[in-house]
């Protein structure tokens, strides 16, 4: 008998990633952030596997060019102007998404932002800046969704972060609005469940991610190189994360594959939280 030949590792690559393809395929998708970052990446991965995407972000022209990205490789996609504080701003664009398409299957909430700053250096207006966009739009975001979804369900994602869990001396008011965010999804999904409401409300965590946010956080460093290694080693793999990993991560709570997955925190973070 002659023995069996393995297929070329590229074909093999390939057989994957067309067995994924489809894994939200003609759902409909809101992420807010989606103009760089997490947001982008997890824009285009919705995009890949079927999803018709909506992407939203305070900045239009990214977004826009994001959607443009979408379409021009054969998907259904298009840009909001989102300001994640602002209700009226949040009706307007789940309106547009169900005017364009029918329905909204999944919300991402992945709009945010960061600062490290010592509590003594932190002002209340810092304060408030951090829990408006990382904990308010947040909260604004998933009772727009469940507003939609609570007739036919779906699934809302809250990005919130490792120190979501654990905390970091200079990065306290970060950390209480992304605690903030993990209880608050856990809190969600505990009321559509007892409602009969067949939406699934889950946060991710991921460590740091190489995107422009934590770049730019890098580069104002007084020695950027040696902060960079500093974040990497912070890491027990010794390095940063991509925005497609968390992304995947995403893409698995969005889909039908994660329908017993509700109230769950999923940690992306390189074993940061492992010890």
């Amino acid at each position: 008998m002659l023995p069996c030949k393995r297929p070329a590792q590229s074909a093999l690559r390939l057989r994957r990633l067309n067995s994924r393809v489809g894994r939200v395929q003609d759902k409909v998708a809101l992420v807010t952030g989606g103009a760089s970052g997490i947001g982008r990446a997890t824009c285009l991965l919705l995009a890949h596997e079927g999803a018709k995407v909506a992407v939203a972000d305070l900045d239009l022209r990214g977004a826009e060019a994001v959607a443009a990205e979408i379409r021009g490789r054969g998907g259904q996609s298009l840009a909001l102007p989102l300001d994640v504080v602002e209700e009226a701003d949040w009706q307007r664009v789940v309106a547009a998404v169900v005017d364009a398409w029918g329905d909204l299957d999944i919300l991402v909430n992945s709009a945010g932002i960061g600062a490290a700053k010592p509590i003594l250096d932190t002002s209340l207006a810092d304060w408030r800046r951090m829990m408006a966009i990382n904990l308010d739009g947040v909260f604004l975001g998933t009772k727009a969704g469940i507003a939609v979804m609570r007739q036919r369900g779906g699934s809302i994602v809250n990005l919130s972060s490792v120190l979501g869990i654990v905390g970091r001396a200079g990065s306290a008011a970060y950390s209480a609005s992304k605690g903030g965010v993990r209880l608050f999804s856990k809190s969600a999904a505990l009321e559509c469940a007892a409602n009969g409401w067949n939406i699934r409300v889950n946060s991710v965590h991921p460590g740091y991610i190489a995107t422009p946010m934590v770049e730019s956080h890098l580069a104002r460093a007084a020695d950027p190189a040696a902060a960079r290694r500093g974040v990497e080693q912070y890491h027990p793999v010794r390095r940063l994360g991509r925005a497609e990993e968390i992304a995947e991560g995403i893409l698995y709570l969005a889909s039908d594959a994660a329908s017993f997955t509700t109230g769950s925190e999923l940690v992306i973070d390189g074993a940061l939280t492992a010890r």
